[in-house]
């Protein structure tokens, strides 16, 4: 046998070797485990289960027979040192000194913390969440700061003023929108129309339906449907674009070269859905206006113009005026969402769509909410 071989076969001893054990008993009933061959990450799963599965109250351990054992073997050993109380015998410095790092490091501590009873761990759970709303409400609070230093700078500086990507911006928020925003509020239209229609009939009033379909569009669900697209539309995209931006660090370049991020990447983003919130709603007001009046023509007898008549007479001009009022602060509402987010993305792409999911639910939600306080607030100064 050459050299190399007689290495190779060495190498493979270990490998080939099977970890072995016999149990034997005295007269006094005391029973010895023997452990024998290699004790190895690579040959104890053979034998690990029948250790597991041993009965007998073993008092001793004899380890003279191992011939090498590694960090698993010695933790086999010493959790069966301590499952029985049994003593180690016979071990080698080397195994010694694994068994002695091994039992070091042991914890007798629960896995699993207890549990909480539910009624602790629901008011825990919703007072952390209230607590962490609150710097989620100082972090938008400051990134609105950053916004307004940042228009302060372009109004002094105006050829820094990001024109192309505004229109850019203008044209994604606004013009690719109309078809899919013209397609739901005609269907919402048609909805409004058609439920109401049925309730009125049981009363014989089914020519108010002209006015509910016109006030509750051009009042509430024009510029609200509206702003609920545009969150999961262009919300969800800014968040999206800046979050990768992000994490490619193209933002960090951007600020490393002299280029403000918010200026060129946050600021075109408000403006446009800010301005374009104003228009898109008073397009799905009219769209939805349309559907109404097809609904009227085809199950209520209305012909389509006189529809179209009517709601000049029984819709107040404020009526329009509290839609285009609410559109361009719901508009900045989703903006401001959607960078936000995308500028808090870091550490791998996950947190891309996490953001990007919180974005969307958080801008629904304050659009929601202000839209609540927008209700009250014109009743009350005489525009309900």
């Amino acid at each position: 046998m050459t050299c190399g071989e007689a290495q190779l076969a060495a190498y493979l001893k270990p490998m080939t070797a099977a970890a072995q054990f016999t149990l034997e008993t005295d007269e006094a009933g005391a029973a010895t485990l023997a452990l024998s061959g290699p004790y190895l990450v690579s040959t104890i799963g053979t034998v690990e289960p029948q250790l597991s599965g041993l009965t007998e109250q073993i008092t001793e351990i004899d380890l003279s027979g191992v011939d090498q054992i590694d960090t698993v073997g010695a933790w086999v050993t010493c959790r069966l040192a301590m499952h029985h109380s049994a003593r180690i015998s016979g071990a080698s410095r080397r195994a010694q000194r694994l068994l002695d790092a091994v039992e070091g490091a042991g914890n007798d501590a629960d896995i699993c913390p207890p549990r909480v009873p539910v009624w602790e761990r629901v008011p825990v759970g919703v007072g952390e969440q209230v607590y962490a709303a609150k710097s989620g409400i100082f972090g938008v609070v400051g990134f609105f700061g950053q916004v307004l230093i940042g228009f302060g700078s372009l109004i002094r500086h105006p050829s820094r003023f990001p024109m192309r990507a505004l229109v850019r911006q203008m044209e994604l928020v606004g013009v690719a929108a109309l078809p899919i925003i013209g397609l739901m509020s005609f269907l919402i239209g048609i909805v409004i129309a058609q439920q109401g229609a049925v309730q009125l009939s049981q009363f014989g009033a089914e020519t108010l339906t002209v006015n509910l379909v016109g006030r509750i569009t051009l009042r509430e669900l024009g510029v609200l449907m509206t702003a609920i697209m545009v969150a999961g539309r262009s919300g969800s995209a800014f968040a999206a674009q800046i979050g990768t931006m992000k994490l490619t660090e193209e933002v960090d370049a951007m600020r490393t070269i002299g280029i403000s991020p918010i200026e060129k990447l946050v600021i075109p983003r408000i403006l446009a859905s800010t301005f374009m919130m104003v228009l898109l709603g008073f397009y799905a007001s009219v769209v939805g206006i349309i559907g109404g009046a097809v609904i009227g023509q085809v199950s209520l007898g209305i012909p389509f113009f006189t529809f179209l008549e009517r709601i000049q007479e029984v819709v107040p001009l404020h009526d329009v005026w509290v839609g285009l009022v609410k559109a361009p602060i719901f508009g900045l509402i989703v903006a401001l969402a959607g960078c936000y987010h995308g500028m808090q993305v870091q550490g791998n792409s996950e947190e891309v769509g996490k953001r990007t999911t919180m974005a969307v639910v958080s801008a629904i939600f304050a659009v929601i909410v202000l839209d609540a306080f927008f209700a009250v607030f014109f009743t009350e100064i005489g525009w309900g």
